[in-house]
């Protein structure tokens, strides 16, 4: 059973900086998955945040988080992460973390980030 589970968030006021952390487990062949990142803020619908492919040579970015976060991911730890900085209150959403290859896509059950002061 695949599981992606999310970890890192919090509350942090504007300006701050938070790491997320997704870990898989039960998943064969992680490494050949692509990652990405989505958010959820109350009342709107889910969108997406940033992408990382295979071998983590190449990422997208929504261009409301573009120089401020940073993907990444440790295929020997099956884990990939979301460096946050600069937090805006407008970031506040839950982060999901989303594993996608071909006809296969897992999703986290996301962690809540809260940019307030």
């Amino acid at each position: 059973q695949v599981q992606l589970v999310e970890s890192g968030g919090g509350l942090v006021q504007p300006g701050g900086s938070l790491r997320l952390s997704c870990a898989a487990s039960g998943i064969s062949g992680f490494s050949t998955y692509a990652m990405n990142w989505y958010r959820q803020a109350p009342g709107k619908e889910r969108e997406f945040v940033a992408n990382i492919n295979w071998s983590g040579s190449s990422t997208r970015y929504a261009d409301s988080v573009k120089g401020r976060f940073t993907i990444s991911r440790d295929n020997a730890k099956n884990t990939v992460f979301l460096q946050m900085i600069s937090l805006k209150p407008e970031d506040t959403a839950v982060y999901y973390c989303n594993a996608r290859r071909g006809g296969s896509d897992y999703w986290g059950q996301g962690t809540q980030v809260t940019v307030s002061s």
